[in-house]
């Protein structure tokens, strides 16, 4: 038996190695893809590609002092699963605080920073796409939801990631027909919906592309907030006024069926899209299985025990939030299950997340895609012992380092 597995490994030895291109992969948002505190928007930041760092650092106008580049975020975490996995991902972030996807395609942001170009940068293998955190919603008086502009400039960018063709066109013939229609559906002006839009072609075009909608999550400070709040433009820091919040929903579920309604639907209604990460579902079946705080705003919210996914302003994830969303968008994107990651994933030992808690975690997005925890193929089971090997060695190095910094 040892003779023969000698010889198998020989044998193996001999076989050139093919090495397969990575996987690229754009994520397409704002906030709530690079992170909205310090350890999720700076993570992993050397093995991620952030497109909007020379611009940001050409031209800072518009962006909040609290969010300094580069960044790494969700795709950052995304990235390290993925190495964890054994899979070879090429990852980059193309994203701006606020930024809708009418913004990216249109570059309409005060700094002109080409956000519609570097999604034409190069061929994607897959492109993420989140939209502004209510745009999708219903409109209701008072609420900054826009679902007509979401769903064209969602189709808009597929058109232009699969096809690349040079488009001209106005808002009106795209929402609703007529002018008038236009103004009333999106409660833009006339000469908005009337103008002639004049998109050139995306030489990097690929009809093989993936491209994937990131659905949002509730919101509390939508949901149950007592008082609006305030963030100091330097610090970030948030803070209360005395001020009644509006709620626009009764329950985090009214407003999480809202939000998979509207990317379920677009899916759906477009075969363009490869299929969405069910991010807001998965934050819900958090809150809904009784590990996460459902209210943020309750005296014994800070020590309930139950995992916090929403940072102070009822609206941005927390770390574990922003976990969560990785996991989600991990097992969409490549079919590995989440719960095969484990309580030794890196991800969460770096980002100050307990074991307990990313186990708890990775459960809940398993269970939400469907997974039924399968044994790895064989021919994994190497990669993902090496993944395995390799997360203790990074940890036993970043272990002695800090022992000789201390």
């Amino acid at each position: 038996m040892n003779k023969l597995f000698a010889l198998v490994l020989a044998g193996m030895a001999c076989v050139p190695a093919v090495q397969a291109e990575p996987v690229s992969i754009l994520f397409v948002g704002n906030s709530y893809t690079f992170g909205r505190n310090d350890l999720v928007m700076s993570y992993n930041t050397a093995n991620v590609t952030d497109l909007t760092n020379a611009m940001w650092q050409a031209n800072a106008t518009g962006s909040n002092v609290f969010e300094p580049h580069p960044w790494g975020g969700v795709p950052g975490i995304f990235k390290q699963f993925t190495v964890q996995a054994g899979l070879d991902y090429d990852v980059a972030l193309s994203t701006r605080n606020a930024a809708s996807l009418r913004g990216h395609f249109l570059n309409s942001n005060p700094a002109d920073w080409d956000l519609r170009g570097n999604i034409a940068s190069r061929q994607w293998g897959k492109v993420v796409l989140q939209e502004q955190s209510d745009e999708a919603l219903p409109k209701q008086p008072g609420l900054a939801s826009n679902p007509a502009y979401f769903s064209a400039y969602a189709n808009k960018i597929e058109q232009f990631v699969h096809d690349g063709a040079a488009q001209s066109y106005r808002e009106r013939e795209i929402i609703g027909g007529t002018s008038a229609t236009c103004q009333a559906i999106t409660g833009a002006s006339a000469g908005s919906c009337n103008l002639l839009r004049n998109v050139p072609a995306n030489a990097n075009a690929s009809a093989a592309t993936d491209v994937y909608l990131y659905q949002t999550w509730a919101r509390p400070n939508l949901v149950n907030a007592p008082f609006t709040t305030v963030t100091d433009p330097v610090t970030g820091a948030v803070s209360f006024t005395t001020t009644p919040a509006t709620s626009f929903y009764p329950t985090l579920e009214a407003m999480t069926a809202d939000l998979h309604d509207a990317y379920f639907d677009l899916a759906a209604s477009n075969p363009g899209f490869a299929g969405v990460a069910p991010v807001g579902d998965s934050f819900m079946s958090a809150v809904a299985s009784g590990i996460a705080t459902r209210d943020i705003y309750a005296p014994d919210a800070g020590s309930d025990a139950l995992i916090d996914l929403w940072w102070d302003d009822g609206t941005h994830a927390s770390t574990a939030g922003s976990y969560l969303s990785a996991l989600a968008l991990f097992g969409s994107i490549t079919g590995v299950d989440p719960a095969s990651l484990g309580a030794g994933e890196l991800a969460a030992f770096e980002l100050g997340i307990s074991a307990a808690d990313a186990l708890a975690l990775q459960r809940v997005a398993s269970a939400q895609l469907g997974f039924a925890a399968p044994v790895p193929e064989p021919s994994t089971w190497a990669l993902t012992l090496l993944g395995l090997v390799a997360v203790g060695w990074r940890m036993r190095r970043r272990s002695a380092g800090a022992s000789l910094t201390a």
